[in-house]
Order: structure tokens, then C-alpha cells, then sequence
């Protein structure tokens, strides 16, 4: 019923053809492939394969089609995802027939389309995700953290510093407790689990 609806707009537009419709992601992914459409706009919640993992694979496989989702569901994290899979756009369900037009025409201009309504909860994720885990590390600890990941030990981690070695001790237990872990390996596990290595 909504398909029709959305159908029915697109035509109605007079510069927009539909080339195909397609009942689930993977008969939208064929279609994709075969006709090769400038822009897929697609239901995020779709049986066999959901509109992201659809963007994602039409990314994976270099397809020129850019993929504008359509959902109910505007959670951030939910956008967030579709984005990051290589969706082009994130509309509401509610957006109007105008809405939707001129999305697709500005996701075929090469626009990436994202509804009102959702950006200021897509941009709450986008610094949400931002935020380290856990506490920041001072440059010092970075540096300290580095030596023992080459397997410095507690006197030459002094000499290289120009600390004394105590004071290098005091910065493995911050940097430890920062951690949560209680060992040279475990802090270099953990550190590279958060990306705190290079």
C-alpha cells in the first residue's frame, strides 16, 4: 500500500521513471544490478535483506545506484547505521509526496538526503560516537604506553622519558587503573582493542 503511494508520487512528478519495484532486498538488489537505476529508494525494514545491508552490498559491488531508505523507525542509532552502510539519504515514512521527490532528485544530483526531522538526533549519535571510550589518556600515558607495548621496561622507560623511575611507575598504575587491567599485556590488549595504538 505505501509502495503504491510512493509509486504513484514518483510518476506523478513527470521527471522521475520507475524502472522497477521489488517486494523484498533481495529482489531490490537484482533489480538494482540489472537496471542499474541512478537512485534505489528503498523500505529500511524489508524481508530477506533490510535496506542498509542492500546500500552496503550496492557499495561493496561499485554499483553507480546511489540507495535513499525509507523507514518508520527514526531512532538515531538506526540512521546512523544505514549511513554508515552507504545508504545516500534516511527519509521518515512521514515525509510527503513532495519530500520524497525531491529527495530522490536530490540524491540523483548526488546529494546525500537526510530528513529534517532526523538530523538533529543523527548529529546527537554522530558526537555520541565521537566520545573515547573510557577515560582520555594524558600524553604522557600515551607515551608510557607506547614503551610498553615495545616491551620497555620500568628503568629504561625512565632513562628514555628523563623521569625518574618512580615517577614512571606512578603513570603504569594511572594508566592501568584508566584501563581497567592490572598487567603490562592485559594494558596492551585493551589498548589496542580501544585504538589507543597505532
Amino acid at each position: 500500500m505505501f509502495r503504491d503511494g510512493v509509486v504513484r508520487a514518483l510518476l506523478s512528478s513527470g521527471s522521475i521513471d520507475v524502472v522497477a519495484e521489488a517486494a523484498d532486498g533481495t529482489a531490490a538488489l537484482a533489480a538494482i544490478r540489472e537496471h542499474r537505476p541512478q537512485v534505489a529508494l528503498l523500505d529500511y525494514r524489508m524481508p530477506a535483506m533490510d535496506g542498509a545491508e542492500v546500500a552496503a552490498a550496492v557499495v561493496r559491488d561499485a554499483l553507480p545506484t546511489r540507495v535513499l531508505l525509507v523507514s518508520a523507525h527514526d531512532e538515531a542509532a538506526i540512521v546512523y547505521r544505514a549511513l554508515q552502510d552507504g545508504a545516500a539519504g534516511f527519509l521518515g515514512k512521514d515525509s510527503t509526496r513532495s519530500e520524497l521527490v525531491n529527495a530522490v532528485l536530490d540524491c540523483a544530483k548526488g546529494r546525500d538526503v537526510v530528513a529534517p526531522g532526523l538530523a538533529a538526533g543523527l548529529a546527537g549519535e554522530i558526537r555520541r560516537r565521537a566520545e573515547p571510550e573510557g577515560p582520555v589518556l594524558s600524553p604522557r600515558e600515551r607515551e608510557v604506553l607506547t614503551l610498553i607495548a615495545a616491551g620497555r621496561s620500568i628503568p629504561a622507560m625512565a632513562k628514555e622519558l628523563y623521569l625518574a623511575p618512580s615517577t614512571v611507575k606512578t603513570h603504569v598504575q594511572r594508566l592501568y587503573e584508566k584501563l581497567g587491567v592490572s598487567d603490562r599485556g592485559a594494558a596492551v590488549a585493551e589498548a589496542m582493542r580501544r585504538k589507543l595504538l597505532d
